[in-house]
């Protein structure tokens, strides 16, 4: 990311491991004390950057935004971390930069994002639970949609509001043709993070099918992280 004398970037994300490959990008990076459970800041090409991650959800990424840009005062804010493709041609990892985002409340434009690295600009849709079935994407995809989460129209609403540039860009962890074994919705806790107890506890209906999708979910998350990690470490905001 080139140098940008007094820029800050408020960067939020649903958990602390969506944000861990740009924080192994960053330096001089100290944990803040502040509203959300999880705040990182440091500088990433000379970039002031503040990392947020307070869980899951379109309330809880609304409330959040508001909290840290009124702490923070950030310039621009970005939603990131990992979402579900809905086009077919999106494999893990692929990195999908949004044009828009829709939710309940309406559909927001996103600035574009300059990078080198390839990524796919498209629609996003926001949604307040985890897309489980290739049914249900396919279903999502008739809005135009390229991928799902469950966080950027909530920011985008709220960045709106407090006329703060907004971006987005997401990492794919699902794919478009996959129906997942574990029910995650099931395991989602008020306060936005997976039940990792109670999804343990369920593998023994389907020991081998949930127990191997949950390491392979561990291993795209990984990659996924790396994968932002190295798009905004080459990015121009």
């Amino acid at each position: 990311m080139p140098e940008r004398a007094g820029v800050k970037l408020l960067v939020l994300g649903a958990d602390a491991r969506e944000l861990s490959g740009i924080l192994a990008r960053m330096r001089e990076v100290r944990r803040m004390r502040a509203t959300a459970e999880w705040v990182r800041s440091g500088t990433l090409g000379g970039t002031a950057v503040v990392l947020v991650a307070n869980g899951a959800g379109p309330a809880r990424a609304a409330a959040t935004v508001d909290r840290a840009a009124a702490e923070f005062r950030p310039d621009a804010i970005v939603c990131t971390g990992f979402c579900g493709a809905l086009e077919g041609s999106l494999a893990v990892a692929s990195l999908v930069t949004a044009s828009r985002v829709t939710g309940v409340n309406g559909r927001f434009d996103a600035q574009p994002l300059a990078a080198s690295l390839p990524s796919r600009c498209g629609a996003m849709v926001t949604i307040d639970h985890v897309a489980q079935t290739a049914a249900e994407k396919r279903g999502l995809r008739k809005s135009g949609a390229i991928a799902v989460d469950m966080e950027a129209a909530a920011v985008a609403e709220r960045a709106m509001a407090l006329d703060i540039p907004f971006h987005c860009v997401k990492a794919v962890t699902d794919l478009a043709g996959e129906d997942m074994a574990n029910d995650l919705n099931a395991a989602l806790r008020p306060d936005g993070h997976f039940d990792t107890m109670r999804i343990l506890g369920s593998i023994s209906g389907r020991p081998l099918a949930r127990a191997a999708e949950l390491l392979r979910l561990r291993k795209r998350s990984a990659r996924a992280a790396c994968a932002l990690g190295d798009f905004f470490a080459d990015c121009s905001f």
